[in-house]
């Protein structure tokens, strides 16, 4: 029998009904968790639930299998050697530069390129396609690459180069190793508040770096940290302003962090943007020195995620230990966490309410190599 009309339009709202009653049941996910409901029916206070709420967050962190990168397969035996040296009598090439450039414009074996001791006066760029490089110096305190440029210097246009251009060093293609090497933006500390001071001494923008007894020496905005996986052992890290910054995955063990700040200055300044971005920084077993009031983070980015454990803080770091970059917005949405830290500048005690002093199993996704899926490229 045919629906009249009537019948049909009265069937379409039952349905229509059914529908909006039904989707009142279901509960969204942000980053794997439900949402807290305005009623319980049990005695659980609504701060235990926001808590049971962070748990289940920082498990999901922590599970992350990392699936915005590739798999890594990395290539350690050298293929074969270059030398650098200020002495052409000496070395295949007076310049790191020059040394790259003879490279083949598509690099699939892994290169040594070595520093011999000496101050080296040059802007540096890797491309994006010659990968496997390895510089490597005699020693971090007599092998020197620096220059000078910040994100105000003309560039090659006569526009301001930025910050990602004003680099001293910047490497772009993967499977990048630098060891006993000093990296140096020459540009001194700016006066608090000034404009394009931004000075990069090294940027790394690409998967898979590896980074070796190292320094890094600027002021402000010293180590791009900008993409990628990366890893930073038993290096020393110089600056004032957002020293280690950007939107890489980076896991640092044992370095040495140390403030140059006039007045006051940050640690970090990690760019994670939003909830799907896989990336964050790890210091774990390092210590913090230096002069100034020191923050550990600004939330430059809406999700910045930024732990530290088992690291020695002097009593430069501001009680409060993090900045919301003036936006209170932010405080819901970034990840900031401490475990096991020590010195006078660790008590959690006055640290802002939105920041977290982490249990063991809150801290354990952070404390090893699977942070950055080490296993699949660090063998050394």
């Amino acid at each position: 029998m045919r629906m009249s009309k009537y019948d049909y339009i009265f069937s379409m709202l039952v349905v229509l009904i059914l529908v909006v009653q039904n989707l009142k049941t279901i509960q969204c996910h942000t980053k794997g968790i439900r949402p807290i409901s305005s009623s319980s029916g049990n005695n659980t206070t609504r701060t235990e639930l926001t808590e049971q709420q962070f748990m289940k967050w920082v498990s999901f962190v922590g599970g992350l299998k990392h699936t915005v990168f590739k798999a890594a397969k990395n290539k350690l035996f050298a293929s074969y050697t270059l030398h650098v040296d200020k002495d052409p009598s000496i070395g295949d090439f007076t310049t790191i530069q020059e040394a790259i450039d003879s490279l083949p414009s598509i690099n699939l074996v892994r290169v040594v390129i070595k520093v011999h001791a000496g101050v080296y006066m040059e802007k540096v760029n890797i491309p994006p396609l010659k990968s496997f490089i390895t510089i490597e110096g005699d020693d971090a305190d007599t092998t020197i690459v620096q220059w000078g440029d910040t994100a105000q210097t003309p560039g090659p246009k006569g526009t301001p180069m930025g910050t990602h251009g004003s680099a001293t060093f910047a490497v772009n293609s993967p499977y990048f190793i630098a060891k006993n090497i000093t990296f140096q933006n020459t540009f001194p500390v700016p006066a608090p508040g000034a404009m394009g001071k931004q000075a990069v001494a090294f940027r790394i923008s690409a998967d898979t770096a590896s980074f070796l007894g190292c320094k890094f020496l600027g002021a402000q905005d010293t180590l791009y940290d900008h993409v990628g996986r990366h890893y930073y052992k038993d290096c020393y890290i110089e600056g004032s302003v957002d020293f280690i910054f950007g939107n890489a995955l980076s896991f640092m063990k044992g370095c040495h962090v140390h403030a140059i700040a006039r007045n006051a200055g940050a640690v970090t300044a990690q760019g994670r943007s939003n909830e799907l971005e896989d990336t964050g920084f790890s210091f774990v077993n390092c210590k913090v020195t230096g002069s100034g009031a020191l923050y550990l983070g600004r939330a430059w980015g809406r999700y910045s995620r930024v732990v530290f454990a088992y690291t020695y803080m002097d009593n430069i770091i501001i009680p409060k230990g993090w900045y919301n970059w003036g936006d209170p917005n932010r405080e819901m949405t970034v990840f900031y966490g401490q475990y096991k830290c020590r010195g006078d500048g660790a008590n959690f005690a006055g640290r802002v309410s939105w920041s977290r002093e982490l249990t063991d199993d809150q801290a354990k996704p952070f404390l090893s190599l699977s942070f950055i899926d080490g296993t699949e490229w660090i063998n050394f």
